[in-house]
């Protein structure tokens, strides 16, 4: 944003996350890396869960009788797919828990209201091959977005949405939004912030964990403690935590490690 007033925060500054972390490229490649050995030692099923090119998911099997968590990738909607991410699997298949990574099709081709309609779709499947148990849905950045939203609609048993951004409105005035094409209306109908909390009315779950790197924007930071601190006030059992030294790339370095404490929580909600 340019020609700010006095005070004012600098939403592309805040939110445009590549541009914040300039060597975003480094963990981005342990990423590739990491997914590259997983798909070699753990090749997955590829689930179609749509007619579409992109709406397919890998699963990564510990069993046929094992407790399952899917992961919704970030890249703000409009980056990334499933492939990124495989590296996730192996330290869940450590403890016999599944993973599900679905791929969805990315604005400007689709708008935000179409790809949520495809990770519903994505998670009612894993729903449905689960014997009708809710899964454990968990996501990084925009995924961490649609992960709250899972949980809204109780399509989730539980949610662990990391550096999440839940209300949308922001960025609406950042570059981020050419993609996007939101306008404040459609920011605020789509943000989980606004929408109906897990509250135990519905038969889905009632945990949500928001967490962020402690080196992440001043902004990502409010949004998952405003996240947390308001499900909280209105039943939701919540958790923030801020990780020290982590920014909102390296802030999946975690999933990685079998023994890492955000391994074990999606593995103890999962198993729960």
């Amino acid at each position: 944003m340019t020609d700010k007033a006095a005070g004012e925060i600098d939403l592309e500054a805040e939110y445009n996350n590549r541009a914040r972390v300039l060597d975003h490229m480094a963990p981005m490649a342990r990423w590739q890396a990491t997914a590259e050995a997983a798909r070699t030692s753990h090749p997955p099923e590829v689930i179609a869960y749509g007619s579409g090119e992109r709406e397919v998911m890998d699963l990564f099997s510990a069993g046929p009788d094992a407790p399952i968590a899917v992961f919704l990738h970030g890249g703000y909607w409009q980056a990334l797919d499933k492939d990124w991410f495989s590296g996730i699997a192996p330290a869940l298949l450590h403890h016999g828990v599944s993973l599900a990574v679905p791929s969805y099709d990315l604005a400007p081709t689709v708008r935000l209201g179409t790809i949520l309609k495809q990770v519903r779709a994505a998670v009612d499947l894993i729903r449905e091959r689960n014997g009708g148990r809710r899964p454990v849905v968990f996501g990084h950045s925009a995924g961490g977005h649609m992960s709250a939203c899972m949980l809204s609609e109780a399509r989730a048993s539980a949610a662990v949405a990391i550096s999440g951004v839940f209300d949308l409105r922001p960025l609406v005035h950042t570059s981020l939004n050419t993609a996007l094409d939101l306008d404040d209306n459609e920011a605020a109908a789509l943000s989980p912030i606004f929408w109906p909390v897990p509250n135990g009315s519905t038969p889905g779950g009632t945990i949500l964990d928001c967490i962020v790197g402690g080196d992440e924007s001043p902004e990502f930071l409010r949004q998952s403690r405003m996240m947390a601190d308001h499900w909280a006030n209105n039943g939701v059992q919540t958790r923030y935590e801020a990780l020290p030294g982590l920014n909102h790339f390296t802030v999946l370095e975690p999933l990685l490690e079998p023994d890492s404490a955000m391994v074990g929580r999606i593995v103890a909600l999962a198993k729960a």
